[in-house]
């Protein structure tokens, strides 16, 4: 079945980056739409970014200029490259890639913007 993996969260200063990656393993199909979403404790999960096919990309306004998602020509991989970070960055991010019509989600990796 379709696994995927979030890696590259961790614990970082202000202003540092981070850059994380997303891979769905198990099929032979590849993905035509890709997002990373994130969840405070507390709070709902929200969209941070998303990528689609055509390479047309979109942002949660308080990433703007700071995150980027982007991919490589790895198939079904996705990458968030985030700058600036701000301590209301601190969150569980979430990948999800769309594969044959279906949304498949991996378990998150924790991102903790503290000094």
């Amino acid at each position: 079945q379709v696994q995927v993996v979030e890696s590259g969260g961790g614990l970082v200063q202000p202003g540092g980056s981070l850059t994380l990656s997303c891979v769905a393993s198990g099929t032979i199909y590849s993905s035509y739409g890709w997002g990373w979403y994130r969840q405070a404790p507390g709070k709902e999960r929200e969209e941070v970014a998303t990528i689609a096919s055509g390479g047309q990309t979109n942002y949660l306004d308080s990433v703007k200029g700071r995150f980027s998602i982007f991919r490589r020509n790895v198939k079904n991989t996705v990458y968030l490259e985030m700058n600036n970070l701000l301590p209301e960055d601190t969150a569980v991010y979430y990948c999800k890639q769309i594969i044959r019509g279906a949304a498949y989600w991996g378990q998150g990796t924790q991102v903790t913007v503290s000094s």
